[in-house]
């Protein structure tokens, strides 16, 4: 061992006439700690948050949607083949997009998001019949006298309608007239009702097979508004994306989930920046503290510091004995934070102690998900100011100089 070393460890044990110093770098290793803890903690729920949103959202959408510019696709059959080929593609599935105003047998009524699938497809790229509360998908393509629909659980609250219940469907999309457009109205029984945990997809949609959606978006033949794409790997949609566009030319428009919901992620990602940069500053506190403690122990040291120079200690040997004791403090903060962060979300994990009301948020127990990446950077930037805190104190004490220092002893 260094004799720099030797003697920062020394200056570390605390005496009786340094008990107060001592307590001040006690202090500044907590503020570290609880700092490092907090980031931790704090950027894994919000990470968890962000993923369950991102899960909640994907998992009744696609991953990929691909559409025709400026006209429906006639032949989705061929189409829905070739995308299929494309490198980490698992998945397609045709799909409509039609709006109506949907009423029920007690007079309520609502605007409705009508999406019409095959359900012999659609079960391969969005988890819907996972959601489900009653029904299957499967019920849509079954042969009864009225066309089936799989509302979402607010829906069908708002609508007063159960299972097997009927509505009607009113679509816009009717036929010109002397008198007007005549709306298309379609009678449909209630064969499943779904539930994915967001107001915002369970009041404002239903599903239908493709043959009803067509009937009520006024399409012909065999044509659908585009192909919904699962693909392999969630977070490389993009590159599947640009895939597909290269397979099937300039033609037709392909756009994955990142760039359908660009501004929502965009939004969460800028506050998870903002968060981290806030709670940094509970680490600089704590750094305020360090420069505290280490000037404190260079007013005490002075005379040692001055017996060390004159017996041939060099500017920088000085510099070091008091940045490896801040160095010392710092690591010392950051392994316990990082320790008692990792613990402490692998309990909120495990028993789920925190639970959330499900009528508020997508999921209903505290999401938590520690990112490797999120601690390092976490850890690194913890150890960088507690070490740029330690550059002042180590410079003023290399600077006393012997004689003033001794002068009066």
């Amino acid at each position: 061992m260094s004799f720099e070393r030797f003697v920062s460890f020394r200056y570390l044990r605390a005496k009786r006439r340094q008990k107060f110093i001592s307590l001040i770098s006690l202090i500044s290793v907590l503020g570290v700690a609880v700092g490092v803890m907090a980031l931790i903690v704090v950027l894994s729920v919000y990470t968890g948050f962000t993923e369950g949103l991102r899960d909640q959202i994907i998992g009744i959408n696609a991953h990929v949607l691909v559409q025709q510019f400026g006209d429906e696709i006639d032949r989705p059959a061929p189409l829905k083949s070739a995308v299929e080929k494309v490198k980490g593609v698992t998945a397609a599935t045709p799909y409509i997009y039609a709006q109506a105003l949907i009423t029920s047998g007690s007079g309520q009524s609502s605007g409705i998001a009508v999406r019409g699938l095959d359900p012999a497809s659609a079960g391969r790229v969005i988890s819907l019949e996972t959601k489900m509360i009653s029904g299957s998908l499967t019920d849509l393509s079954g042969e009864q006298e009225l066309p089936g629909i799989v509302l979402g659980k607010e829906m069908a609250a708002q609508l007063r309608v159960r299972q097997d219940g009927k509505i009607r469907l009113i679509s816009p999309n009717g036929p010109l007239t002397p008198m007007g457009v005549m709306p298309k109205v379609q009678t449909c029984v209630v064969s499943g009702i779904f539930a994915t945990g967001m107001y915002e997809y369970d009041s404002t949609m239903g599903f239908v097979s493709l043959d009803t959606a067509r009937r009520l978006a006024g399409i012909e033949g065999e044509g659908v508004h585009g192909l919904e794409v699962r693909v392999a790997n969630i977070d490389k949609a993009d590159l599947a994306a640009a895939a597909i566009r290269a397979q099937l030319g300039p033609a037709y428009s392909v756009r994955d989930w990142m760039q359908l919901n660009q501004n929502l992620f965009a939004a969460l990602k800028l506050e998870k920046i903002g968060i981290f940069i806030a709670l940094d500053l509970i680490i600089l506190v704590a750094a305020l503290n360090i420069i505290s403690a280490l000037v404190m122990v260079v007013m005490e040291k002075n005379k040692d510091i001055a017996i060390l120079k004159s017996m041939g200690a060099r500017t920088g040997s000085i510099m070091r004995i008091f940045f490896y004791q801040g160095m010392v403090i710092g690591l010392s903060g950051t392994a316990l934070g990082v320790t008692l962060g990792l613990s402490l979300c692998a309990l909120l994990k495990r028993y789920k102690i925190i639970e959330l009301p499900s009528n508020v948020y997508p999921m209903s127990t505290m999401p938590v998900k520690v990112v490797p990446m999120d601690v390092t950077v976490i850890a690194v930037s913890a150890i960088l100011i507690t070490l740029a805190a330690t550059l002042y104190p180590s410079w003023k004490a290399s600077r006393i100089r012997p004689a003033e220092a001794l002068s009066y002893e």
